[in-house]
């Protein structure tokens, strides 16, 4: 009941914006719209009409309209740029942090990037300029310059006199980055030793100098997962001399995740990144990019045609047989999938795994596979010994699904690092080759076994 009011009364004080919007009553559209969440006021701009959508410079300061555009899709932002007057644009993006125009900069498609650049403060363009000049996807592209650097011989006392002078513009002050006089860093201090140190202690006896950081070329991948293991707010970035450059936060890190997981789902499922066709897919686009890896399929699939037939005489001896091969297969299928994804998972996260480590998986997706095999098994043997009475059949399809279960996670498992051994993303070969070699190895396994067995069904 509440959250149905809550969302009647928002979607009234919606209704009032959307009317003054149209009766052109700044004031009370500024009333009504500010007192929203940036979230929400990103929606409401969305809903407005676009003769509206070019007003709303007229409406709100370049300030309170950049605080929307940050929560914008970078489709929507482009469309807002296109509305909007340069000149007003250039402001918002002189409020907003460099690395988030930078990124909006670098992966738009339809706007005048060096007409903004221009016609922004001069320190400000420079700022996005020079992370924008770095390599796509690395530390450097992702960071921000806006950071609070002190030096080590300062007092407590400077150090917070400093921090509520130039705080505001920073885009964290948890972490305080001490830097000699060749700004190279040399330490950091949190603010909580901050607070809590008497005024006139010095920096460098306050400081803590084993410092995680990372280099400007770094993989953002890499980055996340630094900010991730070491459970940071943000991780410094350096030149390559030891000198201070940005700092990533954890936020940039958490769009960074989701866009590499996005990424991960896309290439599973043969979408190709990076163009067009990703943001508005046509069939046809679809249709090409999966094509290659359906004809593999189609050729893989007759090795498993071709096992039925091997094995013709023995279906035709025990025809109930039949009815527990999609079972068999699709088992096998799913189990191998699920080893797949841990085995992606962990190429993903640690590309330079040690032979200790791939076995020491193998070796756990084999115990669990036994388990589940063998739990499968159990089921199984109580399904057909009630139903159909044959307790053979029921030994039969018991062990059969052990062994194939068993043997399903390691091949799950060891596929997508031979594939990764050449080259290939194993996120989108891995999962055709796995579903046919379960496919024909439980079915191999279930005929061997009931051949060996038949003259006892």
């Amino acid at each position: 009941m509440t959250m149905k009011l809550v969302k009647s009364n928002k979607q009234k004080t919606y209704e009032h914006i959307f009317k003054a919007a149209k009766e052109n009553d700044k004031q009370a559209f500024r009333d009504l719209f500010l007192r929203l969440h940036d979230r929400d006021q990103h929606e409401v701009f969305h809903l407005l009409y676009p003769d509206k959508k070019r007003k709303i410079s007229d409406f709100l300061t370049p300030e309170e309209f950049a605080e929307i555009f940050e929560w914008m899709e970078t489709e929507d932002q482009e469309a807002a740029v296109q509305y909007l007057p340069d000149a007003y644009m250039a402001e918002v993006f002189n409020t907003m942090a460099a690395d988030d125009v930078a990124r909006f900069l670098a992966e738009s498609e339809e706007t005048d990037n060096q007409t903004l650049l221009d016609m922004m403060d001069e320190e400000e363009s420079q700022r996005v300029q020079e992370i924008m000049a770095y390599e796509a996807e690395t530390a450097g592209s992702i960071m921000t310059k806006e950071f609070i650097a002190i030096q080590n011989k300062e007092s407590m006392a400077e150090v917070v006199k400093r921090l509520r002078k130039i705080g505001r513009e920073a885009e964290t002050i948890y972490y305080l980055y001490v830097i000699d006089d060749k700004e190279r860093l040399v330490g950091v201090l949190s603010l909580r030793d901050l607070l809590l140190s008497p005024e006139d202690e010095i920096v460098e006896d306050i400081m803590f100098n084993q410092v995680v950081s990372v280099k400007v070329s770094d993989d953002q991948e890499h980055v996340a997962r630094v900010i991730q293991d070491y459970d940071l707010l943000a991780v410094p970035v350096l030149g390559f001399n030891g000198t201070m450059q940005g700092i990533v936060t954890v936020d940039d890190v958490m769009d960074i995740i989701e866009e590499e997981t996005t990424e991960d789902f896309n290439e599973f499922a043969a979408i190709s990144r990076g163009d067009e066709d990703r943001r508005k897919p046509s069939p046809l686009s679809t249709a090409k990019s999966r094509i290659p890896w359906i004809v593999v399929l189609l050729f893989l699939g007759m090795i498993t045609g071709g096992l039925i037939g091997i094995f013709e005489e023995t279906l035709e001896s025990v025809v109930l047989l039949a009815a527990f091969m999609p079972i068999m297969m699709g088992t096998a299928g799913n189990v191998g999938t699920q080893s797949l994804a841990v085995a992606v998972r962990n190429l993903t996260i640690d590309d330079d795994r040690d032979k200790d480590s791939f076995f020491q998986t193998i070796k756990n997706e084999l115990g669990a596979g036994m388990i589940m095999g063998l739990i499968a098994g159990l089921v199984m043997i109580g399904i057909v010994v009630v139903i159909y009475g044959n307790p053979v059949l029921a030994f039969i399809i018991a062990v059969s699904m052990f062994i194939t279960v068993s043997l399903a996670t390691v091949i799950g498992t060891t596929i997508p690092t031979i594939i990764n051994k050449f080259k290939i993303d194993p996120a989108v070969a891995s999962g055709p080759f796995i579903t046919t070699i379960n496919d024909s190895l439980s079915l191999i396994i279930y005929f061997t076994i009931a051949t060996m067995l038949i003259e006892f069904l």
